[in-house]
């Protein structure tokens, strides 16, 4: 499972965000909401950091990656160049169940700060599949907003920020309060506070949460990033190997 993955390019696109592009044949079997664990290039740095999986391009065997630089893990994988080689395991985890999309439904996609990367490969397989699709992401400020672009390619993206510098002020709910239209279903990544108002908002039965939870092997033998079963016997689910995608209704936030 572990791999080389080649460097293809890297730039930052918004305030301590970076995205990534990596070419290798993995990518043939990689799917949208799956993640891969890459290794610092500090080698006094022991553990890889989960990185999401923005966008899938089988063709080329080349993933784009989005995360933001802020631990010395991280920062380590901003010194990567073109040419160069990443040292993967991956594609981790069980993505979004793309079986449930329908031609001509109407889709939400609720995105916060870096839990925004994942929606936009997914957004991409739902357009791919007759879906309708629209985008809330939230940010902190303007300074940190990224792929609006990209996703106004694939349907409608509102953003909301919390100092109103940009967009809607506020959070994610400001919005998706107001929207027009009843979703068939609701995909949402993001900090536990957006995802928990996200689930009270919408039937969870209907509602697919991507959870993002520290990891350490990414392979389900730590125990590290276990949440709580939603169910009345006590239990746990590991994030990276039973998820990261979780019903709304499976899990405790």
């Amino acid at each position: 499972m572990q791999t080389n993955m080649e460097v293809v390019s890297q730039k930052i696109i918004a305030d301590q965000i970076y995205e990534l592009k990596l070419k290798g044949e993995n990518v043939r079997s990689m799917s949208a909401g799956q993640f891969l664990m890459i290794r610092p290039t500090r080698a006094d740095l022991l553990l890889r950091r989960p990185i999401s999986l923005c966008q899938i391009d089988r063709e080329t065997e080349t993933a784009t990656l989005l995360y933001r630089a802020m631990g010395e893990g991280t920062k380590s994988l901003t010194r990567l160049e073109a040419g160069m080689t990443a040292d993967v395991v991956g594609p981790l985890g069980h993505g979004f169940d793309l079986t449930l999309i329908e031609s001509g439904r109407p889709y939400l996609l609720v995105g916060g700060g870096i839990g925004v990367p994942p929606l936009y490969e997914l957004g991409r397989q739902i357009q791919a599949r007759g879906g309708i699709v629209t985008f809330v992401n939230g940010f902190a400020s303007q300074k940190d907003v990224f792929y609006e672009a990209e996703m106004k390619q694939i349907g409608t993206v509102h953003i909301t920020t919390e100092d109103g510098s940009y967009g809607t002020k506020g959070y994610v709910t400001d919005v998706t309060q107001y929207l027009s239209f009843d979703p068939a279903l609701i995909f949402s990544c993001g900090p536990h506070p957006m995802l928990t108002a996200i689930k009270q908002a919408y039937p969870a039965t209907r509602t697919y949460l991507s959870l993002e939870e520290r990891m350490a092997c990414g392979l389900g033998a730590c125990y590290a990033c276990v949440c709580e079963k939603n169910t009345p016997e006590t239990g746990h689910l590991k994030v990276c190997q039973d998820g990261p995608v979780f019903r709304a209704d499976e899990v405790r936030l």
